[in-house]
């Protein structure tokens, strides 16, 4: 007990309190920034915190983390230009809710609701970190793979009135990521003898071309129309509200906290996750999915956020990153003479008590600086088309650059937006490339990791999902997601006279 006194630290100390919240303000900001990742600052930060003690260092680099993954819902909701993969979700209905004048309450919504989430994410991480760590331990390479095609069957959620339309786009975002070096033989694939295509292309192109450059090309045909007022009233949810949405958000972020305390995995798979089960199990939402419903929110900033808690379990007790993020802070705390797993747990326990203490005290400032300057933001989207329009394509370049200092990415980021410019105007949605793109890594390489446990008999694999509690749970999961997309399984809700999940009104989501 006397190592829980370490968890006020934080607070109590003026210097660290005020690092926390400055890591908090920037991680806000730069993950408001297309193309400006979390990973990238706390890369940064490492350089410049190596030579500082291990306590102020960690409270900057918390405070970054927190933010930043809060942060990519700001451009999400007003650009419909996700700062951060774990906003694509959050953008499908928090855009639309700008479009009507009301980007003060989704922001607003949106800010209150990713508190709820991490403080949920931080408690499991202070009450059952090796239980969760040990559940983790437990995924094979076959669960890992499982995992992703249940990702990949999402499509149904995000792909508008055609499923079949959806399948297509999630393909071709697996075809996209699976260009480059083979991470397993080195060999390459798709790269047509262009060296430039050895590291592959990058996701944050893909994703700020088919968002930021095919929205700035949508709105030219809206060029002389009179931007939308925003109304603000009131940005704070009443009590109501958040008693409403509470259930959904306790649902959401036990979804988040599971998959962010998965090796590999991470708040952007774990919000696509929540929005389609907010989807399933929201039977008569105000407005439909991808029109403004708020559940839309609800759902992916609730999980990404308790993702967070979720990334610091394996990290802590294992000595295993839950995410890119975390894998980085490890590498800080060896710099700084600590050895993260078991033994930091036994040895120096007030470090994950320190390290609870700095996360909470982030997950507050980033409630107080998101929900100020609302009313600053918001005038983006009052602006004139004709200066909006630079504003998308200049921070898409801006944001596409900044990731590898290339403009390779840049040429990559404009052909994809003119490409999802025009899949757009087809009826093709989004989303599922940028999903496919996301998966496509973890897919991959898990298939061949399972199949290559089994000596390359799928008899064996298939076998091993069967005879494992898990393996088979997920496999079920698979095949009922499946089975519930299908038109027969649809016809046999309408006869059976059964509303259809997430639309009273049976109209589809439009997607981002």
């Amino acid at each position: 007990m006397e190592a829980f006194g370490y968890f006020l630290t934080p607070w109590l100390d003026l210097k660290l309190l005020f690092l926390v919240a400055a890591g908090t303000f920037a991680g806000v900001y730069v993950g408001a920034i297309p193309g400006l990742s979390v990973t990238m600052a706390v890369s940064i930060l490492i350089g410049f915190t190596f030579t500082w003690d291990v306590y102020p260092a960690l409270c900057l680099m918390v405070g970054i983390f927190m933010g930043g993954v809060y942060g990519g819902s700001r451009t999400a909701i007003l650009l419909n230009i996700p700062g951060a993969p774990s906003a694509i979700a959050t953008a499908m209905d928090g855009y639309p809710l700008a479009q009507q004048g009301r980007a003060g309450e989704a922001i607003g919504v949106s800010t209150v609701m990713s508190f709820v989430g991490g403080l949920i994410g931080i408690a499991v991480l202070a009450a059952a970190a090796p239980t969760v760590s040990e559940f983790a331990l437990t995924f094979q390479p076959r669960d890992f793979m499982l995992l992703a095609i249940l990702g990949i069957l999402l499509v149904g959620s995000l792909s508008g009135e055609s499923l079949v339309k959806g399948i297509f786009c999630g393909a071709m975002g697996l075809l996209i990521g699976t260009v480059g070096m083979d991470p397993l033989t080195a060999e390459e694939r798709f790269t047509f003898g262009f060296t430039q295509l050895w590291g592959g292309i990058s996701f944050i192109a893909v994703m700020i071309g088919m968002f930021g450059v095919a929205e700035a090309l949508a709105q030219l045909h809206h060029v002389d129309k009179a931007a939308v007022k925003q109304t603000i009233t009131r940005i704070v949810p009443s009590f109501a509200s958040v008693r409403k949405y509470l259930p959904l958000s306790l649902q959401t972020s036990s979804i988040g906290v599971v998959i962010g305390a998965l090796p590999g995995t991470g708040g952007d798979i774990a919000a696509l996750m929540a929005y389609d089960h907010a989807k399933r199990v929201t039977k008569n939402p105000e407005v439909p999915f991808g029109k403004g419903a708020k559940e839309g929110l609800v759902a992916p900033e609730t999980a990404n956020n308790a993702a967070v808690g979720g990334a610091f379990i394996p990290m802590l007790t294992l000595g295993i990153p839950g995410d890119a993020v975390t894998a980085i802070m490890i590498g800080a705390l060896y710099i700084h003479g600590l050895n993260p797993g078991p033994m930091l747990m036994i040895e120096q326990p007030q470090m994950f008590w320190f390290i609870t203490g700095a996360l909470v005290l982030a997950n507050i400032f980033m409630l107080i600086f998101g929900l100020t300057g609302i009313r600053i933001f918001t005038k983006i989207v009052e602006m004139p088309r004709t200066v909006l329009i630079p504003l998308i394509l200049l921070l898409s370049i801006v944001g596409a650059y900044a990731v590898n200092n290339s403009i390779t990415d840049v040429y990559w980021m404009l052909a994809f937006g003119v490409l999802g410019y025009f899949m757009k105007s087809h009826g093709y949605q989004l989303g599922p490339v940028i999903l496919g793109v996301i998966l496509s890594r973890l897919l991959d390489e898990n298939w061949r990791r399972a199949i290559i446990s089994e000596q390359g008999s799928l008899l064996a694999m298939f076998k091993g999902i069967l005879t494992s509690p898990l393996s088979l749970i997920l496999f079920a999961m698979v095949v009922l997601i499946f089975v519930s997309q299908t038109p027969i399984w649809k016809r046999w809700r309408r006869k059976a006279g059964l509303p259809k999940a997430g639309d009273d009104t049976n109209a589809p989501g439009s997607g981002a």
